[in-house]
């Protein structure tokens, strides 16, 4: 059917029906800044979800609602879920915490160890559920781990 034939409401109607974002069955810890992200994220849906209820009738955007109201019962779920997890350092690759990794080709790499939501590759954390933080804990300076497929030593843990 040409979307030409579609009526406004149909189209609006579909992008209401949003699905839930997914939640891990993995356990969700947090570090501290985590939880304040959390946090933060709540407080930013709960206030979503205000203006969208607030700017008028729900029919008036659909869409708006619908996306708040999704933001909302995630991070909702994530903060009743959080875990916090403070640990001190004690020489050992731990959530929370940073590892310098020194690949076989020489390249050095840190990387530190949070929640799920709070991973961002990009920006040198990952997830406590990733194969390569799976493959580092528990492990002292020294120590070697195989990370895709490559043998990596642990050079420096912070």
């Amino acid at each position: 059917m040409s979307v030409a034939f579609t009526r406004e409401e149909d189209l609006e109607a579909t992008a209401a029906d949003l699905p839930d974002r997914p939640i891990s069955p993995h356990p969700n810890l947090v570090t501290p800044s985590g939880l304040a992200a959390i946090e933060a994220a709540l407080a930013s849906a709960r206030a979503a979800w205000s203006a969208a209820q607030a700017h008028g009738s729900i029919e008036a955007d659909r869409t708006a609602m619908a996306r708040a109201t999704r933001d909302l019962r995630y991070w909702s779920a994530r903060r009743a879920t959080a875990q916090l997890v403070e640990t001190g350092p004690d020489g050992r690759v731990r959530f929370g915490g940073s590892v310098t990794i020194e690949r076989e080709d020489g390249r050095a790499q840190t990387w530190r160890i949070t929640g799920e939501d709070q991973a961002d590759p990009a920006a040198g954390s990952v997830s406590h559920v990733s194969p390569l933080a799976v493959a580092l804990m528990g492990k002292t300076v020294g120590d070697e781990a195989v990370v895709a497929g490559q043998t990596v030593e642990i050079i420096a843990v912070d």
